[in-house]
């Protein structure tokens, strides 16, 4: 179904028991999710009627529970089970291993969650691969549980890595709802009068989970866009968007410029724009010199992106970055000191937040009506403060914005915590043989869990 007809259905209350967002374009299914969410549940209600789960990990009696435990309103609810593998199958398993081994240096954490997906799949369990066990798989057994282009002989390059982390990490394979469980949990969310949204990358459409949702629910794809004009177009519309709500326009030259060094892929596309607004400031047109200046692969843009991910919870652009900045020759002190920074100011926002000072950010509020509505109350505090040095209050109101819509997401006794277990990790730089680089990966993935 067109994406325009399922919000247009929704805001006339007009909600499928189950819905399905799947394909490679990851930002744009996130974009549509949240214009689904604001469709579906008011603002006021989201603490007790909305409910996020990690599908590459989801407790089948957690996820029924919450969807035959009524509201506590009394109304509907929304259960939404992100990155969910339910789909897969074994025709999908050399995608797995590929999307394994990429990860397996960047994003350990996402490694071991592909994994978990690997041995349901394959029916493979982790005493058969373990203490070297892998090693007596014949390839004619190898070939029955893996379809595809993931060959018996290559094991060696990710298979002992992948099992070193999967057991560091201890992921509960039991707990996981398997096809049966989930069906069943589809069709109570249909009698309880609920919403259930899987969202996913890769799906077999053979199976029957999907064949059900196909038939009782709403099924949406996101493919990647295989033309370069329609991808071109697009980008060009969903940056259109970003640029009316923050008030913004950009030249023709800086639209080439951009495709240049972006290659029109809209992920990477959406993120330099993003930056480009808060790099042109009060300025409403942004130049080709702008695109110049701030979209390339600069030391400072890396670092925006790393405490940029850090605060939106996003483990895998975290530890990308951070690589970035490694290989850039970037010393992992000065590293240190940004993310401390970003905590810091994540926790004063979370203060401001708690104490009443400051409105909870609602989905949907731009850069520009954060500017006109709540900025000024950041700056009466500031006169008000006499506030110096490196606190919040003296920052660019685009770093204030992001930190106050990310630090929800942190409990206050967590940013502390964060900010007591980076001290440690700079007295382990200074003190042991311990390697920076881990430290720090460690800190990322446990701060975006």
């Amino acid at each position: 179904m067109p994406l325009e007809k399922v919000i247009e259905n929704l805001k006339q209350s007009k909600v499928s028991p189950c819905y399905l967002l799947y394909g490679e374009e990851e930002y744009l299914i996130s974009e549509y999710l949240n214009k689904m969410i604001e469709a579906i549940v008011p603002e006021p209600d989201r603490d007790f009627s909305l409910f996020f789960f990690d599908g590459e990990n989801t407790d089948a009696d957690i996820l029924m529970k919450t969807i035959e435990t009524p509201s506590l309103l009394g109304g509907r609810k929304v259960i939404i089970v992100k990155n969910t593998n339910i789909f897969s199958s074994r025709q999908n398993s050399s995608d797995i291993i590929q999307k394994i081994i990429a990860h397996l240096e960047t994003n350990p954490e996402k490694a071991a969650k592909l994994f978990l997906t690997f041995l349901r799949i394959t029916g493979f369990s982790l005493d058969d691969l373990r203490d070297d066990g892998w090693r007596k798989i014949s390839e004619e057994h190898w070939r029955e549980a893996v379809e595809g282009k993931a060959t018996w002989e290559e094991r060696d390059k990710w298979l002992p890595r992948v099992l070193e982390i999967f057991t560091a990490t201890a992921l509960n394979l039991s707990a996981t709802a398997d096809t049966e469980e989930m069906e069943n949990i589809l069709h109570k969310t249909s009698s309880t009068g609920n919403c259930l949204i899987f969202t996913a990358q890769m799906i077999d459409k053979r199976k029957k989970i999907f064949k059900a949702i196909s038939e009782t629910g709403t099924v949406i794809y996101f493919g990647k866009t295989r033309s370069a004009a329609l991808q071109k177009d697009k980008l060009i519309k969903e940056a259109q968007h970003i640029l009316q709500k923050s008030g913004k326009r950009m030249s023709p030259s800086a639209w080439i410029k951009l495709g240049k060094k972006t290659g029109w892929e809209l992920r990477n596309s959406i993120m330099e724009l993003e930056k480009l607004i808060y790099f042109v400031g009060d300025r409403q047109i942004i130049e080709e010199a702008d695109v110049e200046k701030a979209v390339g692969t600069t030391s400072e843009e890396s670092v925006f992106e790393l405490t940029t991910a850090m605060s939106e919870k996003n483990s895998a652009s975290a530890l990308a970055a951070l690589k970035r900045l490694l290989d850039q020759g970037e010393h992992h002190l000065m590293i240190l000191t940004m993310l401390t920074r970003e905590i810091r100011f994540l926790l004063q926002a979370r203060i401001l937040l708690d104490a009443k000072k400051l409105p909870p950010y609602r989905t949907g509020i731009d850069f520009g009506w954060f500017q006109k509505n709540i900025y000024p109350a950041f700056s009466e505090m500031k006169a008000e403060s006499n506030s110096t040095g490196d606190s919040i209050l003296n920052q660019h109101p685009f770093v204030i914005y992001n930190a106050w819509r990310h630090c929800r997401s942190f409990p206050l006794p967590n940013l502390i915590n964060y900010l007591d277990e980076l001290l440690k990790i700079d007295l382990a730089f200074k003190s042991s043989a311990a390697k920076p680089q881990m430290l720090l990966e460690n800190f990322l993935i446990n701060t975006c869990a």
